[in-house]
């Protein structure tokens, strides 16, 4: 499925993560596994699938920033960095362990 460039595609999609084996039930806005934090490199733009690439995002850091987290990952196959939001049901041990604050 594709978007038109710079524009979100909502994709509605279950999934059993490849990083910790956890079935993952997609809401259209999940882009990580909640319990171990790792995604995959599979869009270009949000929802779009359309990045070749299909590394392993490793989830590098993380930013509490205007009331909210946004984890930071690099993929493991291309270098590619990009962000995105946390969600309520993300592992929060694991989130706060990779917490940077931006002041």
């Amino acid at each position: 499925m594709t978007g038109k460039p710079g524009r979100f595609t909502r994709v509605k999609e279950d999934f059993i993560c490849f990083n910790c084996g956890t079935e993952v039930r997609g809401s259209g806005y999940t882009d990580h596994c909640p319990n171990c934090l790792w995604s995959l490199h599979v869009d270009n733009n949000p929802g779009d699938r359309a990045s070749g690439c299909k590394g392993r995002m490793r989830p590098a850091s993380a930013i509490y920033d205007k009331g909210g987290y946004t984890i930071e990952y690099t993929c493991e196959k291309c270098g590619t960095r990009k962000r995105f939001k946390a969600s309520e049901s993300d592992n929060k041990e694991l989130l706060m362990s990779l917490v940077k604050m931006v002041m």
